[in-house]
């Protein structure tokens, strides 16, 4: 005798379901940025600071010290702030890079990703900057706020405005004096560090009319600059990873990579 469709159907429910198979977790990235600021003065900026010798033999003890706090978090992958044209994002500056470069080379990613790196035998470091090159707009239009300011009447605001990160940098330059390195990293990489650099920013939307809005102009393209090179790290990291990148912290914005790369999953220490 068969049995009503409906009794099979309810039997069926009674039956416990095997287990589906589990799909394994992806071990998470993570991430540490650390704001550094241009060991070799090449003047890039607005505000420039005036940095103190990091060949002197004090400075590089200091350097030697911040290397081995670094290495104790065991990065699996460096990255920095330079452009390269290669799919895999690989630095050939590191590629050729020595310990005697210490002696000689005063750039940042020298003496701090490189030194790093190699001291944990990494074979890469990674370039995951975004500069306006090969047709890519200006991710800075600055010129175009001072235009529109003077054409407004606002260049007194302006003034006032970018009067904050001079006086940020003149105070900056004294530190150096009872500071060492990592203690000058430290306060620039604190919330105060980095939330004041984003104000800035922000303070820009207020120069324009309805009409002309450079500084939101300024801020749309900065942004889209940070997420150009949050899409390159996100292209090199992989599961598991744990990330180390150095980036000067006026160009990289640190408390906004925080915020847009923590949701897709990554995790900041």
């Amino acid at each position: 005798m068969r049995l009503p469709a409906l009794l099979l159907l309810a039997l069926a429910a009674m039956i416990p379901a095997l287990p589906a198979a589990a799909e394994p977790t992806p071990s998470p990235v993570q991430v540490m940025v650390l704001g550094a600021y241009h060991f070799d003065n090449p003047g890039l900026d607005l505000n420039n600071v005036k940095v103190d010798d990091v060949l002197a033999s004090t400075r590089q003890a200091e350097l030697a010290a911040l290397t081995q706090s670094l290495a104790a978090w065991k990065p699996t992958r460096i990255m920095v702030e330079r452009q390269v044209a290669a799919p895999d994002l690989i630095d050939p500056v590191y590629a050729a890079f020595t310990p005697a470069d210490l002696t000689t080379k005063r750039d940042e990613r020298f003496q701090i990703a490189y030194r790093l790196a190699d001291r944990l035998g990494l074979e890469q470091v990674y370039g995951i900057d975004e500069q306006p090159s090969d047709g890519e707009p200006d991710y800075f239009p600055f010129n175009k706020v001072v235009e529109v300011a003077k054409a407004r009447g606002q260049g007194d605001r302006l003034e006032v405005m970018m009067a904050v990160p001079a006086a940020e940098v003149k105070r900056f330059e004294g530190l150096q004096a009872t500071h060492t390195i990592p203690q000058l990293l430290a306060i620039q990489n604190g919330r105060e560090g980095f939330n004041g650099s984003m104000a800035g920013y922000y303070g820009l939307l207020t120069i324009g009319d309805s009409q002309a809005q450079p500084g939101a102009d300024l801020n749309a393209m900065w942004y889209l600059r940070n997420a150009k090179i949050f899409a390159k790290l996100m292209r090199v990291a992989q599961p598991g990873d744990r990330v180390l990148v150095v980036y000067c912290e006026g160009r990289f914005g640190r408390a906004q990579v925080i915020c847009e790369i923590r949701r897709l999953g990554v995790n900041f220490v």
